[in-house]
């Protein structure tokens, strides 16, 4: 595969012909590619800004979960089970719940060839445990590094079979022409001049697997260098789906990391100080009037990792009092394993018997938090460890943090968008629920890259466009270029102002909003995207690259913001992992300020999903019914006609 220079209004623009571009080095992306080679589809290319960047990569917790069909013991399930589970998380199209569950076995088994090395008992057994609203044991784990695991080893397998990896190009816009994909422009990052910094694929499929819009918050779980590119396929007229709901929850600074699990089963001590480290208080217990009450809702932090409205009279209560210190005192909080809440021994006896019975049957029942840590999860202090974070000497610094977008671009049952030949696989597909079961998108990104694979490989292997790619290209590339010309200078602004962005979208589109507040972010963030031109510049390509990813965070506050606004509109109420403030509602708990008066949902929306279309002139939301689960005609013979027809792909 070679790059030829193609002439476009002056400009010698590098290009490629291929079938498909896969964006994104994730494990969604990694495996889209390699399921199209394993289709037959040998025309593909994987593009990347930077191969080992990006979520999948550099992101775990405690126990990072998979979630598929359970696969151990007598109890009974079903991919109709599995799929009702999905679907009741509210909000989530019905042929998405039924194609993650059937689909489970198969991608996970497939990573288990692969080597991931998921645990059997000695009978060769799957074994599971619960996860956060799961009914039954589905989850899985290889331990803190799952999606890395996963990642390395699809990396493998697409290394192996020699699809090309172009690493270096960031992905900045869809070329598209009457509504249909007919390649991709990117910025060559390690260009040096105006004169190579951009190249164009001319394709008749991308799939979109860059992760959710990670640069648009300050206070974020997602490891540095991951920002997402959502806005590009807005701009190219795909839709945003349930663009509000997103997942939160307590998460370390320095490194960026979730706190869930054992972190905060074996029960920290909780402090707060001052912006300079001084004045440490237990801020916890001036909430508590029962100790043993607090730390049962510390211990089952770890099970209900997630930020939850519906478990503030339980353990999200924690997340609202960490909330109140930073954010309302403009305070910092940490976790201390060196010595236990209130300095002195855990009155096991007063806990909750589920906590109380947890810790006595590990055996966890003594001692500190670091030496219960060191006993239930020793993995879990060497990780810190190896991040330049000595649990036994030095308190950890955390934050009620972004994790996950559970909204995303809207597709359909093949993980296509409604630009024909553009689809959305992992997070940057908005194919959960409110409520989703915890590993569920580890399954999810591996589902979607598959269909999006097999429907290419049966329905869309047409012959390349290549005067609409040309028209495409010439209606594009001159507004890049002026983009080029305008921002390149002899200053960076852009870490300042992405920095405003990023807390703006912290402090009125974060786990708690209002109103007032949504409305001044948007209307900041539109006005920011008119002023990019006057107000961004940059010494290098390389930093042109920045300068895309602020824009497309723009662009996302712009789109994302706007919906939470006509949620607010059309009725919608606190739910999932997002307080909204509201002056006729009541507060949790008379002892909490005003602000977290709100009002809880009661179910009104939960079988609408909103839809969002971006334009520079405004955005357009719109609500339709969810699509339930699908009716099925599974009589074998009908079946395997079909099948041997047209693969069932329809």
């Amino acid at each position: 595969m070679e790059w030829k220079i193609t002439e476009t209004g002056g400009y010698p623009l590098r290009t490629i012909t291929v079938g498909t571009a896969v964006v994104g080095s994730g494990a969604a992306g990694f495996n889209a590619a390699d399921q199209l080679w394993m289709l037959g589809c040998r025309d593909v290319v994987l593009v990347t800004e930077g191969v080992k960047r990006g979520t999948s990569r550099n992101t775990g917790a405690d126990k990072q979960t998979y979630y598929k069909l359970t696969l151990c013991g007598g109890e009974p399930d079903s991919v109709g089970e599995m799929a009702r589970t999905l679907f009741d998380g509210h909000c989530m199209d019905g042929d998405h719940a039924l194609a993650e569950a059937a689909n489970s076995l198969p991608c996970f088994l497939r990573l288990c060839g692969l080597g991931v090395p998921f645990p059997v008992n000695r009978y060769g057994e799957y074994v599971g445990y619960k996860t956060d609203h799961d009914p039954r044991q589905r989850a899985t784990s290889v331990g803190p590094l799952t999606s890395r695991k996963m990642t390395e080893a699809l990396e493998r397998s697409v290394t192996e079979k020699g699809i090309p990896v172009l690493d270096g190009l960031l992905a900045v816009a869809v070329l598209t022409e009457t509504g249909a994909v007919k390649g991709l422009l990117c910025l060559d990052l390690n260009a040096e001049s105006r004169e190579n910094a951009y190249a164009a694929i001319c394709c008749t499929n991308v799939v979109w697997a860059t992760g959710g819009p990670a640069g648009m918050y300050a206070d974020t779980v997602y490891p540095v260098g991951h920002y997402g590119m959502t806005g590009v396929p807005l701009e190219a007229g795909a839709l945003g789906k349930n663009l509000t709901e997103w997942q939160y929850g307590l998460s370390s600074v320095r490194p960026r990391w979730n706190v869930s699990g054992t972190y905060m089963q074996v029960l920290p001590r909780f402090i707060s100080t001052d912006a300079e480290g001084g004045d440490p208080q237990e801020f916890l217990s001036d909430f508590f009037e029962d100790e043993g009450d607090m730390l049962t809702r510390v211990f089952l932090k770890g099970y209900q990792w997630p930020f939850d409205v519906r478990k503030l009279q339980g353990s999200s209560i924690i997340d609202i009092l960490v909330y109140i210190e930073i954010s309302l005192k403009g305070r910092r909080v940490f976790l201390d394993y060196t010595r236990n809440p209130k300095d002195r021994p855990i009155p096991f006896d007063c806990m909750g018997a589920e906590a109380r019975d947890y810790l006595r049957n590990a055996g966890a029942d003594f001692g500190t938090p670091i030496q219960r840590l060191r006993h239930m999860n020793a993995p879990a202090v060497e990780f810190y460890l190896s991040r330049g974070v000595d649990l036994e000497k030095e308190p950890l610094e955390i934050a009620l943090c972004t994790q996950h977008n559970n909204g995303g671009l809207d597709v359909d049952a093949w993980w296509q968008t409604c630009v024909a030949g553009l689809f959305a696989a992992g997070e940057a597909a908005g194919t959960h629920g409110v409520y989703r079961p915890g590993g569920s998108a580890l399954n999810s990104g591996q589902v979607g890259s598959l269909r999006a694979a097999r429907y290419i490989a049966w329905k869309r292997t047409q012959a390349l466009d290549e005067p609409g790619f040309a028209r495409a290209c010439g209606n594009v590339l001159p507004a890049h270029l002026a983009r080029f010309d305008a921002v390149l200078g002899d200053e960076d602004t852009v870490p300042a102002l992405w920095s405003q962005a990023q807390a703006r979208m912290t402090r009125s589109g974060g786990p708690i909003r209002n109103l007032n507040g949504i409305r001044e972010a948007a209307a900041s963030a539109r006005a920011h995207l008119d002023a990019f031109p006057r107000e961004v510049r940059v010494k290098t390509v390389r930093g042109l690259g920045d300068a895309y990813h602020y824009w497309d965070a723009l662009v996302c506050q712009t789109v994302y913001l706007g919906a939470m606004e006509d949620y607010i509109q059309a009725g919608g109420k606190s739910r999932g992992s997002v307080i909204y403030q509201s002056p006729e509602g009541t507060r949790p708990y008379a002892a909490l300020p005003e602000l977290f008066a709100c009002q809880m949902d009661e179910g009104e929306l939960d079988g609408q999903v909103q839809l969002a279309q971006y334009g520079r002139e405004g955005c357009r939301y719109t609500w339709r019914d969810v699509r339930p689960l699908p009716e099925k005609d599974d009589f074998f013979e009908n079946v395997w006609r079909s099948f041997r027809e047209n693969g069932n792909v329809e």
